[in-house]
């Protein structure tokens, strides 16, 4: 770690203005609220790396330095905290989050782990027993990648088993779901259902539905499923927040969320309940609903905010509707799918204009080659179209890069929104699908910053753990989940623990136009931060993954543990 420096002092028109803002006279200090003692506080700013404690008045920080000068914020009603020498960094704020559904996911079936198809069957069949009759079943998550062979499933399979359960299971990357024949009977699928403009329904050789719905087609199923009720969304809510807080996660920018779940967020925020602060991005489609009302980026309260839209150039690598110039290697009939956003072009290009013009944030789903490319056309298009403005477009995932395009980001100003789990993930097969030229660009970390391109990190749950430490480790080390590639996969695209957690706090912050409220420690900044087991600069990068939260505070208060 670096060396300590001395205490870092508040400018004194600063401390000035903090201090007639607390109502105290010139030259007294406040009484803290509370301090955080005897901690290894990294703050995030370079010219003053470290300190040990820290001192906060309501929900922002006002000093910064050794415990002994920070005692003199000590009163009878301060609560002091000791770190114990422990590491304390800025909360964690993940950039790329599907919040509710991540909520849904930790009472949902769990199939992202099954080693086998038997296990995936097994756990299938036990959960449908704890359904009431003819509810539906959804989610799972499951990794057909993980099973030997890889072999996708189908409706045959799991008929049987789900009696008269409705199913519809996710793959884990959001992009394919499979039904059952129950299910396909409700929505009256079979061999005459036309393909839909950005999706795909597998079929036999008959033209019969086998059970897969990939990417837009999977709206055939969706769209007889009951609606999620405000209990169930709420309780998936408080889920979610209750795991964010014990994983260190203060902030969250939620991607396509419901306006039925924002609603509830505000409500949360009204009563004073949310112990995680949240941007919400509804749907690019629905900009209008946004704009007519004047809203714009960032717009809202410390806890809840609106004025960005979240939209969809292609869809996943391991469901092979990824948009690549080339085709698939080991399926060379297709080089993947543009989004049902994406036909045609020029409705995305006028829905890009329209919210662009409204002042609202863009941040578009973009994983293959090409799809990455055509967004970074458009973006192009816009800025030409409208002048220069401090937009912080978004490429979220930004996977697969063309070698062409880095300079673009930078040239563009588009912020890479990145999931780094992923690529220990899909590292351990994204070759054989796509073969190592194009994955020499893949989850390209190191690439970006040397193009001095911003990075954001987040995790993209429930598609992959929310756990931050799950994030720094993979990001660090790039050894894959199979254990094949310990010293890294594509190891030139590692990242530093400093890189990766200044881009989990800072980088994200930046992100959603927030990084004079939050990122760093330091004076007049929220005093969202997370007290960690063990010290993530100092140990061995492999052990990372196994440091924990101990204390995670937002806003002053101590919302984990609970």
């Amino acid at each position: 770690m670096p060396a300590r420096r001395p205490l870092l002092h508040l400018p004194w028109i600063a401390l000035s203005i903090l201090l007639v803002a607390t109502g105290c006279r010139q030259g007294a200090h406040p009484v803290a609220d509370l301090i955080i003692a005897d901690g290894v506080i990294w703050t995030g700013v370079k010219a003053q790396p470290l300190a040990e404690s820290l001192a906060v008045v309501g929900d922002r920080i006002t000093a910064i330095g050794t415990t002994p000068e920070i005692d003199a914020w000590r009163g009878d009603t301060t609560r002091v905290f000791n770190a114990g020498g422990r590491l304390v960094v800025p909360g964690f704020n993940d950039a790329h989050v599907h919040f509710v559904s991540g909520g849904l996911s930790l009472e949902n079936v769990d199939l992202k782990d099954a080693p086998t198809r038997e296990e995936f069957l097994r756990r299938i069949a036990e959960h449908a027993k704890t359904l009431p009759p003819g509810e539906w079943m959804f989610g799972g998550d499951w990794d057909d990648q993980a099973w030997d062979p890889p072999v996708l499933p189908d409706a045959a399979l799991i008929d049987a088993a789900t009696g008269d359960h409705p199913v519809f299971l996710d793959r884990y990357d959001g992009h394919m779901a499979l039904a059952n024949t129950l299910a396909m009977r409700l929505a009256k699928v079979d061999a005459r259902t036309p393909e839909i403009p950005g999706g795909k329904v597998d079929r036999d050789a008959k033209g019969n539905p086998t059970g897969l719905f990939r990417d837009a087609a999977e709206v055939y199923i969706t769209r007889v499923m009951p609606p999620l009720g405000r209990e169930r969304r709420l309780r998936a809510i408080t889920k979610a927040l209750e795991h964010a807080a014990s994983v260190g996660i203060t902030s969250v920018q939620d991607m396509n969320p419901e306006y039925d779940d924002v609603a509830l967020y505000a409500e949360l925020a009204g009563r004073g309940e949310l112990t995680t602060r949240i941007y919400a991005a509804p749907r690019l489609g629905d900009w209008k609903d946004q704009a007519k009302v004047g809203l714009r980026h960032a717009f809202g309260s410390p806890w809840l905010r609106l004025g960005a839209l979240k939209g969809y150039a292609d869809g996943s690598l391991g469901s092979r509707t990824a948009y690549f110039y080339e085709p698939f290697i080991d399926d060379p009939s297709t080089r993947g799918l543009l989004s049902d956003e994406m036909h045609p072009i020029e409705a995305m290009r006028e829905r890009l204009m329209g919210a662009d013009a409204a002042g609202l944030q863009i941040c578009v789903h973009a994983i293959g080659d090409e799809g990455i490319s055509t967004i970074l056309d458009l973006y192009e298009e816009v800025q030409k179209a409208h002048g220069p403005a401090d937009r912080r477009w978004r490429v979220e995932h930004a996977q697969h890069m063309a070698a062409k395009d880095f300079d673009r980001f930078q040239a563009l100003g588009v912020i890479a929104s990145m999931q780094p789990y992923h690529a220990i993930d899909d590292g351990r097969w994204a070759a054989n699908r796509i073969g190592p030229d194009r994955a020499s660009r893949t989850y390209a970390f190191r690439t970006f910053l040397d193009h001095h391109v911003r990075l954001a990190i987040g995790t993209d749950w429930n598609v992959a753990p929310l756990d931050p430490m799950l994030t720094v480790y993979a990001a660090v080390t790039r050894a894959t989940l199979d254990g094949k590639n310990p010293g890294g996969w594509f190891p030139e695209q590692k990242l530093t623990v400093a890189e990766v957690v200044t881009a989990y706090t800072q980088g994200s912050a930046y992100a959603e136009f927030q990084e004079k409220e939050k990122g760093t420690l330091m004076p007049g900044m929220l005093a969202d931060m997370v007290v960690l087991s063990q010290d993530i600069f100092s140990i061995d990068p492999a052990t990372i993954r196994d440091v924990k939260a101990v204390t995670t505070i937002v806003g002053g208060r101590v919302v984990w543990p609970r």
